[in-house]
């Protein structure tokens, strides 16, 4: 054995974990060498590995004592670390009285400090958010360290007019209706114009600020249609979203790197003069979602553009703008005056200009700023690093810990549209780019805002937190952070203090079960960090055409999607066996090419995918010519590239981009245009893929819309991860491994609940796939020869068990009913047992004639988690899929007495809460309106024999 391998396994992986609570957070990220024993990692995670939380302290309203009974209970669930996160006090809620510290107060670091220890005697990792809500700012900020925003308002006319309008009417609509609006902010007006329509010359314009008299102005309109332009600078224009005392106000200009560094130097001072050098009790400091609003504007932007872009913009930024709304998403795209089709084109390409000028400005301003602080302090940099302005994937690669965001939503777990490509998936449309983003620098830590819970609070079954991690983990995640365990003490008014849903709390009837999905997503972690998540081939989306034509959009939930179907194209290689990568431009200019393949760093794809990509600079089809010639592949899908980006030298730069065009398709078989499907893009790839022979790494015969798989290697070892998010419907699968990556390995599955591993039984690399409900298998091949087969499974519907049930109903209120049930059904449908919630234990006689044909007991359908006792004995707690339980060993021939203990959800309970305003908050009202759930053990419940089913 290699003497680092002795030392590391002897001491990380044998000692204990006490070491580990030992070591500084910082420190915590790379305790598990590449050398060690892959599945002793697996089948008992280093904590490191485990979920974390988002630790809301609500209000700071927290005390020293409940912060530790909160992170021991969070300790014994599972959790391997939290992340410590002020927020404001949640609206409808009962504070008890309890006073709020101030951020960065003596009080409030002191409690830091003390949570800190706790936590490192606990095994645990620290993160902490900087400032509180988002984006961060502070009550004391002042003029141009404040965020800033400089949008229009437009009035249409049609003359002949006479007109008359107040700077106030203008104001009012420029004014955005944006989430968060600072109620200090003031609005100044820039430019006053009359534009005739359509507008298709500067010269066409008028200017009118010199007419505007004591805040009026009157104007004679000609004949015609016209549109009067007011361009707005609103300073100080946003509040931080729920942010806590001392952390609220006014947000931070991102743009103005003097301001970024003084806010952060501010804050570690403070902390670090009272408790001494973060970097002895965190892993990371944090920056939460960037969603900036809209923000574009410092002092400098029209210098910086000037002298990034060659140009001057802003007699021309009134047409670049496009009206903002909430989110500061860009809306209503005919609000301003007509364009002709000339004029617009020049704007379209000027609108793509400054938004690439703000993702540069904001990189160099906030980005490098940021990591270089956290460097600074000895602390990793983790965030989310993606809203509008930002680069969609360079914007994730200066930072140690990549973050994402998975969220719950209505129909996960039932739909898998096509037409609204964001239905029925728990990653949002950010994941494959920050996964990306990690995969092209080497990073093998992805972590994700996981499991963010706004419209289904108390809804969210095991069995769906586990369907939509599993979507998160297909995107590309290795970390889940969950969203999030709220402070709130133990005396605290029924349900708690929530800011946020996803109620991970012992007052959730789940929560005595959550350790069975903690352990889940540890092992899976524990795997996937230790290797790379395998690609070789290359999606571009077409970011310049968005940028251009609706300016840059708030992801991860964009307003916009171009085109509409752009998620399905990565969805639909990796359902047919193959894997790929978003990538960018620059990205592509600065690959090399050999062999047949694009290198970037440690990635290399044969094959690119341009999705309707019209615009491109012509350095990077100067670079994709390399690519065919060295002999790779690219496929446009419904357009080839026509015209170069931004508006500087533009016919001389549109020139080159046909040009090389032309080369490039003079290599028809390696430069190939594709029709995109009118649906059935799964169909449709594997069309492309049989006649292109792109080579799946594991041939899939017959693919699902909602079974997707992975691929990671983790130096000799590879691994496949499957995954069923269909929480209804089990597919059976046939699939075949690629010689590659079979090679003269052996076949496991790897079963994340327990640890335990079975040979994986098939011919030649094929195998047959059972996946249930909610499903998943990790296939694993490595040089392991020695090994259990895995347990024969039933197959068939079994007898069914007759007679009636009786059911104890055990409700969280402390009342007991019990009733008898003639037969099974959704107790949902039945009036006086829909809104319960608790535990239900049905019992029943089990008669076996012959207790060697008694094999398994399956449950059929159940909502909720199951236990199951047979004759006293329990047989073990299943909190998805198929409820199946092997009973041989335990029942009898005759009677058998079985039990079966639900525990539900409490949804349709707290509905039914009219006087608790947070349970109507969540459950009743506007968009949080819930329908009854379904509820309890539908069945039917039957007796299956031993019939292998592989």
């Amino acid at each position: 054995m290699k003497r680092r391998e002795f030392l590391l396994n002897s001491t990380f992986l044998t000692a204990g974990y006490s070491i580990v609570g030992a070591l500084p957070g910082i420190a915590r990220t790379a305790l598990a060498p590449l050398d060690t024993d892959l599945y002793k990692l697996f089948k008992d995670p280093l904590p490191v590995y485990r979920p974390f939380v988002r630790w809301w302290w609500n209000g700071d309203k927290v005390e020293k004592d409940e912060l530790i009974r909160e992170l021991r209970l969070m300790h014994a669930a599972g959790i391997g670390g939290v992340e410590i996160n002020p927020i404001k006090f949640p609206a409808r809620t009962d504070d008890m009285g309890k006073p709020s510290l101030q951020w960065l107060s003596n009080e409030w670091n002191d409690l830091l400090l003390a949570t800190f220890k706790e936590a490192e005697s606990l095994g645990m990792t620290c993160d902490l958010i900087v400032g509180s809500g988002w984006p961060f700012g502070a009550e004391y900020l002042q003029g141009e360290e404040r965020s800033d925003v400089v949008v229009i308002g437009v009035k249409k006319l049609e003359g002949p007019l006479y007109y008359e309008t107040s700077m106030f009417d203008l104001f009012k609509e420029a004014d955005p209706a944006i989430s968060s609006p600072f109620p200090g902010r003031t609005l100044e007006m820039m430019e006053l114009k009359l534009v005739p329509e359509p507008l298709g010359d500067l010269s066409q314009v008028k200017d009118l600020k010199a007419q505007v008299k004591d805040d009026i102005i009157k104007l004679d309109i000609p004949k015609g249609k016209y549109a009067l332009y007011g361009l707005v600078k609103i300073k100080g224009f946003m509040e931080v979203i729920n942010g806590a005392p001392g952390a609220n106000g006014p947000v931070l200009n991102h743009y103005n790197k003097t301001a970024v560094n003084k806010y952060l130097n501010h804050m570690t001072d403070t902390i670090q003069n009272r408790i001494g050098p973060l970097s002895r009790h965190v892993r990371a400091l944090f920056t939460d979602s960037m969603e900036l609003e809209g923000a574009n504007w410092s002092s400098d932007m029209m210098d910086e553009f000037k002298k990034r872009r060659g140009y001057d913009l802003y007699p021309y930024l009134p047409f670049v703008l496009l009206k903002i709304a909430s989110m500061g998403n860009t809306y209503n795209f005919t609000y301003g005056a007509t364009l002709t089709p000339e004029f617009a084109d020049m704007i379209q390409r000027m609108r793509y200009d400054f938004e690439l000028t703000k993702a540069e400005i904001l990189e160099d301003s906030f980005i490098k700023t940021y990591v270089a602080w956290c460097k600074k302090n000895n602390v990793k940099s983790r965030a989310q690093a993606y809203g509008r302005g930002y680069f969609l994937l360079e914007g994730s690669f200066e930072f140690d810990l990549p973050e994402c965001e998975t969220w719950l939503k209505y129909g996960i777990g039932y739909k898998m549209p096509e037409d609204t490509p964001l239905l029925g998936r728990a990653y949002t449309m950010i994941n494959k780019y920050v996964s990306s983003a990690a995969h092209l620098k080497g990073k093998r830590y992805i972590s994700a805002e996981e499991l963010t819970n706004t419209d289904m609070v108390f809804n969210d079954s095991l069995e769906m937190l586990k369907v939509a991690g599993d979507q998160s983990t297909i995107s590309g995640v290795t970390h889940p952070i969950f969203h999030g365990f709220n402070y709130t003490p133990p005396d605290a008014p029924f349900p708690g203090w929530i800011r946020y849903g996803g109620f991970y709390n012992e007052k959730n009837t789940w929560w005595p079960y959550f350790r069975h999905f903690t352990d889940y997503k540890a092992r899976i972690s524990a795997l996937l960090q230790q290797g790379d998540m395998f690609a070789d081939i290359a999606v571009l989306p077409p970011t310049a055409d968005m940028w251009g034509q609706y300016s840059a959009q708030n992801e991860p939930f964009p307003f916009i999607i171009h085109p509409p179907y752009q998620p399905l194209i990565w969805e639909a290689i990796h359902k047919n066996g193959n894997a790929c990568d978003h990538v960018s431009e620059s990205v592509i200019r600065d690959a090399t090419f050999k062999n047949g393949f694009m290198h970037y760093g440690p990635r290399k794809y044969h094959t690119l995918f341009l999705i309707e990509v019209l615009s491109m600079e012509p350095a990077t089809l100067q670079k994709l010519l390399e690519f065919v010639a060295a002999g790779g592949r690219v496929f446009c899908i419904e357009k080839y590239p026509e015209k170069a980006t931004g508006w500087k030298d533009a016919v001389q730069r549109d020139q080159q981009v046909k040009a090389l065009v032309a080369k490039l398709q003079s290599y028809p078989d390696k430069f190939i245009l594709l029709k995109k499907p009118e649906k059935d893009f799964i169909g449709w790839y594997k069309e492309v893929q049989e006649e292109y022979q792109i080579k799946p790494y594991v041939k899939i015969v017959k693919p699902e819309p909602f079974v997707t798989q992975v691929r990671y290697q983790a130096g000799d070892t590879e691994i496949l991860l499957f995954t069923n998010s269909h929480m209804d419907d089990g597919y059976t699968m046939d699939i075949t491994v690629s010689k590659e990556l079979m090679g003269k390995r052996e076949g496991w599955i790897w079963n994340p609940d327990n640890g335990e591993r079975y040979y994986l039984n098939g011919v030649n690399g094929s195998y047959t796939l059972d996946l249930g409900p909610s499903d998943s298998r990790l296939l694993v091949f490595d040089k392991t020869k020695k090994g259990k087969p895995a347990a024969p499974f039933p197959s068939g519907e079994g007898v069914k068990i007759a007679g009636a049930w009786k059911a104890t109903f055990k409700h969280i209120d402390g009342t007991v009913k019990e009733v008898a049930l003639d037969e099974l059904k959704d107790l949902a449908t039945v009036e006086t047992l829909q809104h319960f919630t608790g535990t239900i234990t049905y019992r029943n006689n089990l008669p076996v004639t012959d207790k060697t044909d008694a094999i398994w007991l399956n449950l059929g359908k159940v909502h909720g988690v199951s236990e199951v006792t047979i004759n006293g004995k329990s047989l073990g707690v299943q909190w998805y899929g198929r409820r199946i339980y092997n009973i041989a060993s335990d029942v009898k021939t005759g009677d058998n007495t079985i039990e079966v203990k639900i525990t539900t959800n409490m949804g349709n309970y707290m509905k039914t809460l009219t006087d608790n305003k947070v349970a109507q908050y969540w459950t009743n009202e506007l968009r949080k309106n819930q329908p009854i759930q379904p509820l309890g053990m539908i069945g039917p419940v039957s007796v299956m024999s031993a019939k292998t089913k592989q």
